[in-house]
């Protein structure tokens, strides 16, 4: 039975969470990480179900945070980036749902352990009553970005990095990403962020689909930014590729960015790491004035859908953004539904 990963913006039945575990991470702002995670799942449970999944003894801490619109589940974890280590749902001929379990291993062992991390989309496929479609691969959800129509962007930077899967070449990765998720057409972008070394360049920092034929990138206006040169690099790839259907890409330009300061360490907020929900839009903000004209050009990315900006600082500071710590569950349906943004 073939099956295919739809879109984001295809329905769903919900969003996974994980809350955080990792002092060792966040240091002195493991209280604060823990308040945002809290404030992302809030907003999301506006438009959809959310469960945040905590380590076994942290039940009662989540459900304070996160309050009664939060469903919080224990289950063994070794940290709280649910888009790399959570399971990616798929969709059959006829809107059967199964779950495709990747490896995982941790960003190229940058964090110890990560055993019950790479076991985790195991879990809570049996927990969602989803079949398992295993995979040998190495894999973050965070390194790619589709259409739903068969076109899968990613970053050379991150899935040719020696530390994934060093054993599997080019071609052979980009056939098991057709063979798993549906795919018959995969763009290569040379970049992901210059400075994005805890992913080593994640496609979610850089690029998304956010429409059929529509792709919204990260286009810095700084020539000072250190990805101004890059980004119109990956510019210039899409400008010249088509989707899947042989269609060219609509390109939408995300140029604000913004720096802050988390810890002593200077933190780059990525605008474009949202997140997709039903009927809505969660969005990292910095509570700077940037922020304003980031989440206009997401709106306008995304007519028809509410926009909502989630002070997201901290998390930022461990590595990531609202997309890093959320993944989707498609609603099952006919796969036509997919068709419209």
């Amino acid at each position: 039975m073939s099956f295919r990963m739809p879109a984001e913006w295809t329905e769903h039945e919900g969003c996974l969470m994980a809350w955080p575990t990792r002092p060792d991470l966040w240091g002195g702002v493991f209280a604060e990480v823990k308040r945002e995670y809290a404030a992302v799942a809030r907003a999301i449970a506006g438009f959809e179900p959310v469960t945040m999944v905590a380590r076994p003894g942290a039940r009662d801490e989540a459900r304070e945070l996160c309050g009664d619109g939060v469903e919080v589940v224990e289950l063994p974890i070794d940290d709280s980036w649910f888009r790399d280590s959570g399971p990616i749902v798929v969709l059959g001929a006829d809107g059967e749902r199964a779950g495709v379990d990747f490896r995982f291993n941790a960003w190229g062992g940058k964090h110890h352990p990560f055993d019950a991390d790479d076991r985790i989309s195991g879990l809570l496929l049996e927990r969602l009553g989803l079949p398992r479609i295993g995979s040998p691969m190495i894999l973050e959800g965070g390194a790619i970005t589709v259409d739903g129509e068969g076109t899968l962007i990613t970053t050379e930077q991150c899935l040719l990095h020696p530390n994934r899967n060093p054993g599997m070449t080019r071609e052979q990765i980009e056939g098991e990403l057709m063979a798993r998720l549906g795919v018959t057409k995969v763009i290569w972008l040379p970049y992901g962020g210059l400075e994005d070394t805890e992913t080593d360049g994640h496609v979610d920092g850089v690029c998304a689909f956010v429409g059929p034929g529509r792709v919204l990138v990260s286009l810095p206006d700084d020539p000072e930014h250190p990805d101004f040169e890059r980004m119109r690099a990956n510019r210039a790839v899409l400008e010249a590729a088509t989707d899947a259907q042989g269609r060219p890409l609509e390109i939408l330009d995300l140029p604000q960015t913004v720096f802050t300061e988390v810890d002593g360490v200077e933190t780059e907020v990525g605008y474009l790491n949202f997140y997709v929900a039903n009927g809505g839009v969660v969005v990292p903000v910095a509570d700077l004035p940037e922020d304003e004209a980031a989440l206009a050009v997401i709106a306008d990315a995304f007519p028809g859908r509410k926009v909502v900006g989630v002070r997201t600082r901290v998390v930022a500071y461990g590595g990531g953004g609202v997309h890093c710590i959320t993944q989707q569950i498609p609603a099952a349906q006919h796969a036509a539904a997919d068709a419209s943004a």
